[in-house]
């Protein structure tokens, strides 16, 4: 499932503000040649709702729209999935040539066998 989600062109954006290139060679702060399924690490509920809410919360208040689009989007679909996986650090020599623009980049796919989806969750900020 992982290898299919890396092959997908949708997975080939950038997240700083180009959107989606078909062919592109990136994935966030990544080259897109270096993310393989076996970089996807099993994560606890607890652990990955812990690393959005300090991403999405560090110093301010979230405005009660942007918290109830978050509880919809985010929160509820990590509670419902059976599988959780974070993308690991992959370090220096993946990151592309003008990936540093990322303060912070956290990317999590979740498996909901019930529902019979899978969801990726990308936390970045430039």
């Amino acid at each position: 499932m992982l290898a299919a989600l890396i092959e997908h062109e949708q997975f080939r954006d950038d997240y700083a503000g180009g959107g989606v290139l078909p062919d592109g060679p990136r994935h966030g702060p990544y080259w897109l040649r270096s993310i393989t399924p076996d970089l996807y690490e099993p994560m606890s509920q607890e652990k990955a709702v812990q690393i959005l809410r300090e991403w999405v919360d560090p110093l301010w208040d979230v405005p009660t729209a942007l918290e109830a689009d978050l509880q919809r989007e985010v929160f509820a679909r990590l509670a419902a999935a059976g599988g959780i996986y974070c993308l690991s650090d992959l370090g220096d020599e993946a990151i592309h040539d003008w990936g540093r623009v990322h303060d912070h980049f956290h990317e999590f796919v979740l498996i909901d066998r019930s529902a019979g989806r899978v969801t990726l969750i990308v936390a970045a900020d430039d």
